[in-house]
Order: C-alpha cells, then structure tokens, then sequence
C-alpha cells in the first residue's frame, strides 16, 4: 500500500503562481520594447521633417514625410522661427489607460534658403576676398 505524500500538489500550487508572473514580466518587456521604439520613431520623425523643411519643402510635404517615419497617429507642427525651422511631433506609445505614455519630439534645423540668397553686399564682400558666397555668409555665420 502507498503512503500520502504530504507535498503532492505544491508543484500544481507553485505552477500556479509563477506563469501568470512570466505572463506579466513578459507583456511588461514587451511595452518597454514598444515603448523604446515609439520614443525612436517619434524622434526620427522629427528629425526627417526637420531636414525636408530645411530644404524648403511645402508644409503638406514636410508632414508627409515626418509622418512617414513618426508611430501612428502622431500629430506634427510645423513653425519658422528667423532662419530655423522646428518640427514637433508628439504622439502616444500602444496600450490601454495609463499604459499609454505620450511621447515627444522635436527637431530643429537651419533653413537653407536663408543662406541661399545672401545680399549684395555680402556677395562683394566674399568675391574680394576669393571666398564662395555661400562659404563666407556660413562662415560669417558663426557656424564652423
């Protein structure tokens, strides 16, 4: 005849407890994953439409193509600001309730056309001293 065990079941118990605990840290990693990956689209985005309006692309463009890279969903604002253009785009990482964080970015870039047309006077300035117009309205600039 067989004996009792005494510990027969603790197995089944502590089963029992640990899965839905792998469960939660595995969905847990999974949103910081989400979460990371939305921070870089959201930054790339930025950036993207940062460039595009650097060139001086139409605003519909620049959306375009900050949208093309921004998670979905993501709201861009566009503004100039003297001879810099920032881009914005805000957004909000997957996830139900608090889960989901909103996520912020933005990029700022030196409008080119600002430097593609230097005055007259500029233009003299670089031909007497033998320097191209647009190296001499950077340098005088103060950008390295």
């Amino acid at each position: 005849m067989r004996r009792p065990d005494r510990e027969a079941g603790y197995v089944t118990a502590e089963t029992a407890v640990v899965v839905p605990s792998l469960v939660l840290l595995v969905g847990m990693l999974l949103w910081g994953l989400s979460a990371a990956a939305g921070t870089i689209q959201t930054v790339d985005g930025a950036r993207a439409g940062a460039r595009a309006a650097a060139r001086g692309e139409p605003p519909g463009v620049v959306r375009e193509v900050a949208r093309a890279v921004a998670p979905r969903g993501a709201e861009i604002d566009l503004s100039r600001d003297g001879g810099l253009v920032r881009v914005r785009v805000t957004a909000r990482t997957a996830g139900p309730g608090a889960l989901s964080l909103p996520l912020e970015a933005e990029a700022v870039a030196l409008d080119e056309e600002t430097f593609a047309d230097p005055p007259a006077a500029d233009q003299a300035a670089a031909a007497a001293a033998g320097a191209g117009s647009v190296t001499a309205q950077v340098g005088q600039g103060g950008i390295p």
